[in-house]
């Protein structure tokens, strides 16, 4: 055997696909999700602190991973 499936129906491997890129969407929602829950919470933790400008960016490149924020 060379590691290759046997050629059958394209049921099983569709199949695979849908549920693989199914998991790549929920991931991808999950993580969007999250970083506008960090990003919430970092401004009302800058809205309890007196004297603190609300700053809380998010961008959308995929250079940046975290939330950049900016304090006093």
């Amino acid at each position: 055997m060379t590691g290759e499936e046997f050629s059958g129906p394209p049921g099983p491997k569709l199949t695979r696909l849908v549920y693989f890129v199914g998991a790549a969407v929920a991931c991808t929602v999950a993580i969007n999700k999250w970083r506008e829950f960090e990003s919430k919470s970092i401004i009302q933790q800058q809205e309890k602190q007196p004297g603190v400008k609300v700053v809380a960016e998010i961008t959308n490149s995929s250079d940046s991973v975290g939330v950049h924020k900016a304090l006093k």
